[in-house]
């Protein structure tokens, strides 16, 4: 006995929700916080009290950052900590002082620092959460903001899993003299830039306000929708028919596709949303963009991570006997 699926259609716009226009209380389920972190404690700690303050269940962080480090970190919240590894594929920006540990002409610093940019091998400091071996990783840009005597202000961009500790006592040994890293805070993660983070006393005031005057304008400021998390991804939209089959772990076909971004080539992890840019799962391309427009049939994504929840959509396949 075989069986073989078949389409249902159902209209699109009687299911689903555009994620700016979903409550605050989804929003504390499918929700993402772009917090600026203070200095001292750690980045897990800083995922409990947001917990805490929020009292939901669940809350976690993307891309540590040492107790000494401040800046950006995106904290997702309850059902939207399963689309955090996405942002660990996103490009990093740190603004750090570099100490040199003898006076050396600028000129040599200034050049040893450009030598710096592109590929570069490191090990995690002895420090670090991770396996200490060897891995390659990318420098895009590494400028020297200011040099003070023994104090140079530098900005850096570079590839997820950059460790500027590392950077920092590299160049000193290159220079020749010793350098350690000083100071530290992360601008950018992902998509989540600094000028637009939140400190947490500004998270507990809005929250508070929300509950005690019913009004969430400043909290909507704070919470984003978890889309935000891979708004700089690839992106295919998929059609309503197949978006709970996508939910139950199926991979999506070609004829599930509606629009794809341009260039996508084969291995790029991509985004699958709804018509309406509801988050429905995190795949790897198996083709690339130009090919799904091409052909009539074949399996377009692998489906690695879903995001919906099933039943989201309703189920738009029957099996006939």
């Amino acid at each position: 006995m075989v069986k073989r699926l078949v389409s249902v259609s159902i209209p699109s716009s009687r299911y689903g929700k555009e994620p700016k226009m979903r409550s605050i209380e989804e929003l504390l389920n499918l929700g993402v916080i772009n917090l600026d972190k203070p200095r001292g404690p750690t980045s897990h700690q800083v995922s409990s009290w947001v917990k805490d303050i929020l009292n939901i269940e669940k809350a976690g962080h993307s891309g540590t950052l040492d107790p000494k480090v401040t800046g950006v970190l995106p904290i997702a919240l309850n059902s939207a900590t399963k689309a955090l590894d996405v942002l660990l594929l996103g490009k990093k920006e740190y603004v750090g002082v570099m100490r040199t540990h003898q006076l050396i002409d600028e000129k040599k610093i200034l050049k040893m620092f450009k030598e710096f940019e592109g590929e570069l091998y490191q090990t995690p400091p002895l420090r670090s959460a991770v396996k200490r071996q060897l891995r390659k990783r990318t420098i895009y840009r590494l400028e020297v903001i200011e040099i003070d005597k023994r104090d140079v202000l530098f900005k850096a961009l570079c590839e997820p899993g950059t460790y500027m500790r590392t950077l920092c006592y590299d160049i000193g040994e290159a220079l020749g003299i010793g350098a350690h890293m000083q100071e530290l805070r992360r601008t950018r993660s992902g998509p989540f830039i600094e000028k637009d983070s939140h400190t947490l006393h500004e998270l507990k005031d809005a929250f508070v306000y929300w509950k005690e005057n019913d009004e969430e304008v400043e909290l909507r400021k704070i919470i984003l929708p978890m889309e935000e998390m891979f708004k700089d991804m690839p992106k295919i939209v998929v059609k309503h028919s197949a978006v709970d089959a996508i939910c139950h772990g199926a991979n999506l076909a070609i004829p599930g596709i509606i629009q794809t971004t341009e260039r996508i080539k084969k291995g790029d992890v991509v985004s699958l949303t709804t018509e309406k840019g509801e988050g429905i799962a995190i795949g790897q391309a198996l083709m690339t963009s130009s090919e799904m427009l091409k052909n009539k049939t074949g399996t377009a994504i692998k489906t690695m991570r879903v995001l919906m929840e099933p039943g989201t959509y309703p189920k738009m396949w029957k099996t006939k006997q």
